[in-house]
């Protein structure tokens, strides 16, 4: 049997910090702490060369279970559909219209952030639906 093994999820973006401090909100995730012997992430920014600066940026699950989230800005934008995605499972063990009203909440509380709602899709009935949205440089990711 193979070792399980840590990993993180990688997106490229035009805005690292942005987008990593808009999924923070979404996951209750935390910023880490800046590099041994700097006192912020401003003055760690302030040591690199400006081209490097704020081309990348991350957020860690504070419990240590998820995984580790890590942006790096890149020239071009987003073209097509993500091929992978994140599901925010906010609706785990309810049903009918409990599931549904707790996934509109949650839908409500993004869309303060920055996020865009695209549309719920039904399948298998509404233990099953899911609403598809994107964050604020336009990938996609479900609430489900």
């Amino acid at each position: 049997m193979a070792e399980v093994k840590q990993f993180q999820v990688t997106f490229d973006c035009a805005d690292p910090e942005r987008v990593a401090r808009f999924w923070c909100e979404v996951l209750g995730y935390v910023v880490p702490p800046p590099p041994e012997g700097f006192a912020s992430w401003e003055e760690f920014a302030a040591s690199l060369p400006p081209e490097a600066q704020g081309s990348a940026f991350a957020c860690v699950d504070p419990a240590g279970v998820g995984p580790r989230l890590f942006f790096q800005r890149v020239p071009e934008g987003k073209v097509v559909k993500n091929r992978v995605h994140l599901d925010v499972r906010v609706g785990t063990g309810l049903v009918g219209a409990e599931r549904l009203a707790k996934l509109e909440a949650e839908c409500t509380r993004l869309v303060a952030l920055g996020a865009v709602r695209e549309r719920l899709l039904k399948a298998d009935g509404i233990n099953e639906s899911c609403i598809v949205m994107q964050d604020v440089e336009g990938n996609e990711f479900c609430l489900d």
